[in-house]
């Protein structure tokens, strides 16, 4: 992928199991999906009453750094003060930029990368999203536009 693009990660899962190690919290469930193309592991927190998934559930997840279609950022970057408030303001607005195209969507950060697990290719990125965590594990190739410390953009569709 482009380094400049917005999208940093995107892939399809199928969900294997909800809840396994049983419910912790009402309306949050803790889903562990397989990637159907790029061989990811993931383990999700999600809102349970607003998005609702069941064991073998297939659904695209995407990271993004922005909200803003791919075509406007060069665009964006000339005022980067702009490019704040567009940011800021974007769910505000009628087009909400690739929020549009998903039916979930979260913010959060990236806080942690372990490379220690599941052989000498394989990281995880680990994000947390408001206290929703994600795991997504794979190989390192595949995560390597996700950065520590960034702030990203979670988005799910069935």
């Amino acid at each position: 992928m482009d380094e400049r693009s917005n999208i940093i990660f995107e892939d399809r899962f199928t969900v294997s199991s909800v809840d396994k190690d049983g419910k912790k919290f009402d309306r949050v469930s803790r889903i562990v999906a397989a990637s159907r193309d790029l061989g990811m592991e993931l383990t999700l927190d999600i809102h349970a009453e607003l998005y609702p998934l069941a064991e073998g559930d297939v659904f695209a997840l995407a990271l993004a750094r922005s909200l803003k279609p791919d075509e406007d950022a060069a665009e964006a970057d000339e005022d980067a003060g702009e490019t704040r408030k567009i940011k800021r303001e974007l769910w505000r607005a009628d087009d909400q930029g690739l929020a549009n195209d998903y039916d979930y969507v979260c913010h959060g950060k990236v806080y942690k990368f372990d490379d220690s697990a599941k052989g000498e290719n394989m990281t995880t990125a680990y994000c947390s999203f408001g206290g929703l965590l994600m795991a997504l594990r794979g190989s390192y190739r595949h995560l390597a536009n996700v950065i520590v410390g960034e702030n990203v953009f979670l988005l799910m569709r069935k």
